[in-house]
């Protein structure tokens, strides 16, 4: 409903822009002052409807093996992640963590039927959030000494093909709940997904994080 209610907004401001103008020209003030109203009376429900709909969202942690869904504005929802492993270090090589290292295994799969079709992540980002609102980004030095270095999370992958990975963050022995969020999109994309109504991206929606707790075995992806 979202990308259809975003179709519509664009459809009717290309529809309303010239009306606008043309009354403007022509000094039709009825015209413009209906043009105006019917904007703003669709930018009001409009945004009451992405306020409505993030506000009573809500924040959701997935397990280890449960996979998370990626669709942002276009209708392609094929790709996937999912967390299917988490162990911790105090060393990785000969680099020691300032705290905790946090090694998560992420897969990264697709579920598109057409074998001819490669589909890669666009851009996407993990990151360490804490309790507090904090985060923590990829030490990217300590994943150099691991065996999947040269692997790349946004390599394109068929429907029968995946990626794994270990990634690593560098987490304060103290830090309690610690969550992983990975996202993707890049600059266009995370625009317009902060005014689509009901995008993980949107303004105030609640997202969905990956529990970050060390595993003693792999999980299996559900």
């Amino acid at each position: 409903m979202g990308v259809l209610l975003m179709l519509m907004t664009i459809g009717g401001l290309a529809v309303a822009t010239p009306l606008l103008l043309f009354s403007l020209i022509t000094k039709r003030t009825w015209l413009t002052r209906f043009t105006l109203a019917g904007i703003a009376i669709w930018f009001v429900f409009y945004g009451a409807m992405l306020l409505g709909f993030s506000l009573t969202s809500n924040e959701r942690v997935l397990a280890v093996g449960e996979a998370k869904e990626y669709c942002g504005f276009y209708l392609d929802c094929h790709m996937h992640t999912a967390v299917t492993g988490v162990r911790t270090a105090k060393t990785i090589g000969d680099k020691q963590a300032n705290g905790l290292f946090y090694i998560a295994n992420v897969k990264v799969f697709s579920d598109a039927k057409n074998p001819n079709i490669a589909l890669h992540l666009i851009e996407p980002k993990a990151r360490v959030v804490l309790s507090d609102g904090g985060k923590i980004e990829r030490d990217l030095i300590a994943e150099s000494k691991l065996p999947a270095k040269g692997v790349m999370l946004d390599a394109d992958i068929h429907n029968n093909e995946t990626i794994e990975k270990e990634i690593v963050f560098d987490v304060p022995a103290t830090a309690a709940d610690a969550k992983l969020l990975i996202t993707e999109g890049y600059g266009i994309d995370k625009t317009i997904e902060h005014v689509l109504i009901g995008d993980e991206d949107s303004i105030f929606h609640g997202q969905t994080f990956f529990e970050l707790k060390e595993q003693n075995v792999v999980a299996g992806v559900k």
